[in-house]
């Protein structure tokens, strides 16, 4: 055969295989395990909590198995996935397709509860109460039973009907063992504390078990004191004592018998004072009195207000005195009291046992933890930090600060304080420097803050012989490298004097286009008369500003004025403040015990007061805010800043 048609053959079969038909090949199958595996697979998973995953391989198991050994359990654990994720329809049509294809399953009748929890999901109480009655019907475990009491419970106090839901959570509880049990006591305590006084007697006349009956009888005690009823709720408290001395509430009981009783005993419009009138402080109480004296003039000039009585107890600036104080004053059935200024923790104990309301006016840090009705209202160092940073960093922008601060208690707190509150805003402290407080002279630590301060090694610190000497070449005098100020404010948390003489000396290292940025003591007019121009950039927090545009502060200066022939100070308007806040609460129809008061102080929310707005937190302590002033020439300007 030749070439040439050796060629035309191999053509010719090309032509005629390409023409037949291409076979497809079947891919080959995943393998799918036997369905133990795979239902073991996906137990592991659901368990893992990966319901994603979880659903996807039931779902193959079903598949792949649908009449399987397990398959009501996928279909179980299916539903399941779907309610957790409120998926209610879905789970409701999977536990459907199980009551349908596996009636005789031991499941049917875990499945048909959680489909009780789907209808209770979706708020359709009704149908959670009647799936729930036909459930009952049958015969099944204490556990099942106890679950459906226990939605019923839960549909109740979502009916808002708590009343209905006690009855429920007492089945369910009786249905229960160990956690079970301890969890619906929660529930039941919940529902009980949404209870008035005429609900609980209502279902006191027909509930019998004890587990209820026992909150019951104790929350009608707590109802009946926040009634502003204490004979009633004295009587309640004691009956469930009696009936139930190993009670877990028993011990609280007695002790809000006794709370009661002494509430019972108190002058309604008397208000005790417990201020340094005598000894090293004096000055400063007799500040606060002044205050005070004046809140109490004006509020009683008022012919629609209540007259107020104070009871004024000097203290002495000493402990012991203030606490025999204190004791008189409960003997005198005060019903709050203001103060004190310096023995705030000895008196707060105290005051502690007394069950008195007490307003401080202190620093004194934690005071209010020692008892829930001792509140304070008075700058801390917290206030004013906070204060001045905010403003630095929000409307002067201000990102990297320096801190130049006395080596003592106060200056070590603020700087603290400080250097925290600037990384909460984002800035930055480039530099902190302390400094003796008894020197007057700044220059090493000043220096240290610009990078102009070197340490001189010892062996340089000795002085060269005479031979040295004139071997030494003369050389060219150096100039002083330039300060390197990286950073735009300065806090000096010291008082007046000391600043007045800091101030100058950072001028003379050319530190002068910074803010400065202090303290309330720095509102002194001593401190613009030492430094003068130094100070224009100069950042001060304040409680009060007597030369303030407000026009209650200009009536409350005008009245101090007039009465004490004086400028009042902060001491002087926050005991104003304090006493007016008191009488205010007092004057309310509705405080008629000292613990209304107390509720009424955790309650206030910006109060205007001379010395801005003042509200109190859940621990009693004072949220205020506080002037800002700066200095334009030779006196202080107030800022704004919201």
């Amino acid at each position: 055969m030749s070439n040439r048609q050796l060629i035309t053959l191999w053509v010719a079969l090309l032509f005629f295989l390409s023409c037949v038909p291409k076979v497809a090949i079947p891919p080959v199958p995943e393998k799918v395990g036997t369905q133990e595996e795979l239902f073991l697979r996906a137990e592991k998973l659901f368990h893992a909590k990966s319901y994603l995953k979880a659903l996807n391989t039931y779902e193959r198991y079903l598949s792949s198995f649908p009449d399987g050994q397990f398959a009501a359990d996928a279909l179980m654990k299916t539903g399941m996935i779907y309610v957790s994720v409120k998926k209610n329809k879905k789970a409701r049509k999977v536990f459907n397709r199980l009551l349908s294809e596996y009636p005789n399953s031991p499941l049917v009748y875990d499945a048909r509860i959680e489909m009780l929890i789907t209808y209770y999901n979706e708020e359709k109480f009704s149908e959670v109460i009647q799936f729930a009655s036909s459930l009952l019907e049958a015969k099944i475990s204490k556990a099942k039973i106890g679950r459906i009491y226990t939605i019923l419970g839960d549909t109740y106090v979502a009916m808002d009907s708590p009343e209905d839901s006690i009855y429920f959570y007492a089945m369910a509880h009786n249905m229960f063992e160990g956690l079970k049990k301890d969890s619906i006591i929660v529930k039941m305590k919940e529902a009980v504390s949404k209870l008035d006084s005429e609900s609980i007697l209502s279902l006191l006349n027909y509930i019998e078990d004890n587990l209820p009956k026992s909150y019951l009888m104790y929350q009608l005690g707590v109802s009946y004191s926040e009634e502003e009823k204490p004979d009633e709720a004295v009587r309640a408290f004691s009956e469930f004592v009696k009936s139930f001395p190993e009670h877990e509430n028993v011990q609280q009981a007695k002790l809000l018998i006794e709370e009661i009783a002494g509430q019972k005993v108190y002058s309604r419009y008397t208000i005790g004072c417990l201020l340094p009138l005598s000894g090293k402080y004096k000055k400063i109480g007799n500040r606060a009195m002044k205050g005070i004296e004046l809140a109490l003039s004006q509020f009683n000039s008022e012919a629609s207000n209540p007259s107020i009585h104070l009871v004024v107890k000097d203290t002495g600036g000493n402990a012991d005195k203030a606490i025999l104080a204190v004791q008189d004053l409960q003997n005198d059935q005060v019903a709050a009291t203001i103060g004190p200024i310096i023995t705030a923790e000895a008196v707060a104990t105290e005051a502690m046992h007394s069950g008195i309301p007490m307003i401080t006016i202190t620093q004194k840090e934690n005071i209010t933890d020692i008892s829930d009705n001792i509140f304070r209202n008075f700058i801390t160092p917290e206030m004013e930090v906070k204060t001045v940073v905010s403003y630095a960093t929000q409307v002067l922008e201000v990102k990297n600060f320096a801190v130049l601060y006395p080596e003592e208690k106060y200056g070590t707190r603020f700087m603290n304080l400080f250097w925290d509150e600037v990384l909460k805003h984002g800035g930055k402290i480039v530099g902190a420097e302390a400094y003796n407080p008894l020197h007057t002279d700044f220059k090493d630590p000043i220096k240290k803050l610009v990078g102009l301060y070197y340490e001189v090694p010892d062996d340089l610190k000795q002085e060269p012989d005479d031979e040295e000497l004139d071997s030494q070449q003369p050389k060219d005098e150096e100039e002083e490298p330039e300060p390197v100020i990286d950073f735009e404010a300065i806090f000096i948390p010291d008082g007046p004097k000391k600043v007045g003489l800091i101030i100058p000396q950072l001028a003379f290292h050319d530190i002068e286009e910074v803010y400065l940025l202090g303290t309330k003591i720095w509102h002194s007019k001593k401190l613009i008369d030492m430094t003068k121009e130094y100070i224009q950039r100069a950042i001060i927090p304040d409680g009060f500003f007597s030369e303030s545009t407000s026009a209650q502060v200009k009536d409350f200066v005008n009245k101090f004025e007039n009465t004490y022939g004086q400028k009042p100070g902060f001491i002087e308007a926050i005991a104003y403040d304090t006493s007016m806040i008191l009488f205010q609460i007092l004057r309310k129809p509705d405080i008629r015990s000292r613990n209304a008061i107390k509720n009424a102080l955790i309650n206030l929310k910006d109060f205007q007061g001379v010395t801005g707005l003042t509200s109190f937190n859940d621990t009693g302590d004072v949220k205020k805010k506080l002037s800002l002033l700066r200095i334009k020439d030779d006196k202080f300007v107030e800022l704004e800043f919201n």
